[in-house]
């Protein structure tokens, strides 16, 4: 027969007890030697205080575990090892077993907490639509500016420090006179309300594909997505700046926010472009990405040019006061808005079928639910 100094294990209650004794047999119990696992704990010290309950073992085919709810066959099985404990120490072999009850504990708290708490799906929305909304609004909402004030206030909107003759209202002039002042305005808040979230969801995008990249590209891309980000959101900043500020209020301040804008604009899309072009370097690309590669470079090109004519005949009016030079500022500040807008309406190609969700639930169960759900292609 062989001893080792250890705990006595008994089994009482459908548990196993663990306290600190003199010895384990670990022969098979014969007639002359009656086992020590016979259903009752007298064997055990009745003096010690350093005692664990764990849930009963499995004993190969499950049946001797208990779940959560007291049921068979659920909650965490040890091996048939563990019935004759090996370990060194008593501290030790206590402390495994600490760990086992702890996981099993863990365990059934999670489950509980996710039967308790169902995920809760508040809000639903195809990102297709609100991107579409959110493009269209101030190209819809300039249409109508334009229009009326044309038609309702035409000597109001060409007024000029050079008087002289003029057919063409600029974007501040349509937009600087009531009634119009306070529709536009509120087509811009609804505007930017959605593009600070989307130019989030475009930094997302874009980090998702870093992984195609060779390890030397992905620190000089990160920073160019994050440069993209911050672009982004200083053109989003500055076309609220010149909304609010008219020049009409405050001209000097109205055009330096508006030259920030025009910096900012322009360096967003070259750096989409670029990184375009890294992260699609080698990929086969569907039809919808190609039409919107082919889009963002050909509205940049059209903005580089129309920047240059906006700058050649903002200097004619400006300083030599020439007829209808402010009629092409403003025909070539229409391209430039025009242009703007249609480069962020690209973003239709970029996330054709997606959702944005609002959804309340605790975070395993969103993990889950999320990794269970569909991909949409």
């Amino acid at each position: 027969m062989q001893n080792i100094q250890s705990g006595t294990i008994s089994e009482k209650a459908g548990d196993i007890v663990l306290a600190e004794s003199d010895a384990i047999d670990l022969d098979p119990p014969t007639a002359s030697s009656p086992s020590k696992f016979s259903g009752s704990s007298s064997n055990a010290n009745p003096t010690n205080t350093n005692t664990i309950t764990v849930p009963a073992v499995n004993n190969g085919n499950g049946s001797g575990s208990s779940g959560c709810d007291g049921s068979p066959g659920h909650g965490r099985a040890y091996g048939a090892s563990q019935k004759n404990p090996t370990v060194s120490t008593k501290q030790e072999a206590h402390k495994e077993r600490e760990k086992e009850l702890q996981l099993q504990r863990d365990d059934c708290l999670g489950q509980q907490h996710q039967e308790n708490n169902p995920i809760a799906i508040h809000y639903l929305a195809c990102f297709h639509e609100i991107c579409v909304v959110t493009a269209l609004l101030p190209l819809v909402t300039l249409f109508t500016c334009f229009v009326t004030a044309y038609v309702f206030q035409y000597d109001d909107v060409h007024e000029t420090h050079c008087r002289v003759y003029n057919i063409i209202p600029s974007i501040s002039a349509i937009t600087g006179v009531s009634p119009q002042r306070y529709f536009w305005r509120f087509s811009i808040a609804l505007h930017i309300g959605p593009r600070i979230p989307i130019a989030f969801v475009y930094k997302n995008y874009y980090r998702s594909q870093l992984a195609r990249l060779t390890p030397s590209l992905v620190p000089k891309t990160s920073m160019l997505i994050t440069l993209i980000l911050v672009l982004n959101c200083i053109e989003i900043a500055a076309l609220g700046g010149v909304t609010y500020i008219s020049n009409r209020e405050n001209y000097p301040v109205h055009e330096r926010i508006f030259i920030t804008f025009m910096v900012c604009s322009l360096c967003y899309m070259l750096a989409t472009i670029k990184l375009n072009g890294i992260l699609n370097e080698g990929q086969k690309l569907n039809s919808q990405q190609i039409q919107s590669i082919k889009w963002k470079k050909i509205l940049f090109v059209v903005s580089i040019l129309s920047t240059i004519g906006l700058l050649v005949f903002f200097a004619k009016h400006r300083f030599y006061c020439h007829d209808l030079a402010f009629s092409w500022f403003a025909f070539f500040e229409y391209l430039i808005a025009i242009a703007n807008m249609l480069f962020h309406f690209t973003i239709i190609w970029d996330f054709p079928s997606q959702f944005m969700m609002i959804v309340q639930g605790p975070r395993e169960n969103l993990s889950q639910y999320l990794s269970n759900k569909p991909k949409i292609e």
